[in-house]
């Protein structure tokens, strides 16, 4: 007969055996299937993870600077960074979006103190754009009646010229994945109050923002608004071969050139009109004759 030692150590050796996996047949749906799965095996709902950087670079002038901060604000996806140096080549912001785990960029970049360009990218692959930007007016600056939720999603409309053309519907798709909030996003609230509008006017891109009022009917802008002068399509991130350019685009450069000689043409021809009076004034003068009187 076993002691009572020997048989505490053979409980201890005994293991339990698993009961039987049974599996029951039921008539639930679908949504109690899928609330039964476990929360490891769910499908995560924030797929696309877009994340666009918005910076600049140095030497931009306070406009421009509050710009920018105007669209991080709009932009829950965005991202920021320190100024890049004007030393650097373009194509090293394709190493900056790696770095901030960025497919999307919206790069100002300033010339001559004066003159805001605006690139907007597809990184690492293209294509990427360049913008004149013109006629800018920061939400501060406007001071409008509107308002909308911080964070909340955008209700992005394009004009319909934006289908006519090749290099419009290219345009159309690049600024839809940049401007759009994806979904789910964990900074994005889950409610649509405003509306991003591109419409296309004398060769130009006009962007406006508009608060959705409280009973639907109206919109109210609120800023900041801006036109961008489309310059040229890149295959490429920041480069690559040129897939379309503007004809109808003329550089500031020029466009000062002519206004400075068009003011030279009115002070020339100001000039040459008061010789040719000085002239004609000389003419009509009536000699006087020495011997006229003298043999009276």
């Amino acid at each position: 007969m076993p002691t009572k030692k020997a048989r505490v150590i053979a409980g201890k050796k005994r293991k339990r055996e698993p009961l039987p996996e049974t599996i029951i047949e039921t008539d639930s749906t679908d949504e109690e299937k899928a609330a039964c799965v476990p929360a490891a095996k769910k499908v995560k709902k924030w797929t696309n993870k877009v994340r666009v950087l918005v910076f600049c670079s140095r030497g931009v002038s306070y406009r421009a600077r509050h710009l920018m901060n105007d669209l991080r604000i709009l932009m829950p996806q965005s991202k920021a960074d320190t100024k890049l140096d004007k030393k650097d080549q373009l194509p090293v912001i394709n190493e900056v979006c790696d770095l901030k785990n960025c497919n999307k960029c919206i790069y100002f970049e300033m010339k001559k103190r004066e003159d805001l360009y605006m690139w907007i990218s597809s990184v690492p692959d293209g294509p990427s754009a360049k913008f004149l930007v013109e006629n800018i007016h920061t939400m501060s600056e406007l001071k409008l009646t509107g308002n909308c939720l911080k964070g909340s999603r955008p209700m992005v409309c394009f004009d319909q010229m934006f289908d006519k053309t090749s290099h419009y519907q290219l345009l159309k798709e690049l600024l839809l994945q940049i401007f759009t909030t994806p979904y789910y996003h964990p900074k994005s609230k889950p409610f649509i109050d405003h509306v991003f509008q591109f419409n296309i006017a004398d060769n130009r891109i006009w962007f406006r923002n508009y608060q959705i009022s409280e009973e639907g009917e109206s919109l109210i802008e609120i800023g900041p608004r801006f036109v961008l002068n489309l310059i040229k399509i890149f295959g490429g991130s920041f480069g690559g071969p040129v897939l379309y350019e503007n004809p109808h685009y003329v550089s500031p450069n020029v466009y000062r050139q002519l206004l400075r000689s068009k003011s030279s043409y009115a002070y020339k021809h100001k000039v040459a009109s008061k010789r040719e009076l000085k002239q004609r004034r000389e003419a009509r003068e009536i000699i006087e004759d020495p011997l006229e009187g003298v043999f009276d």
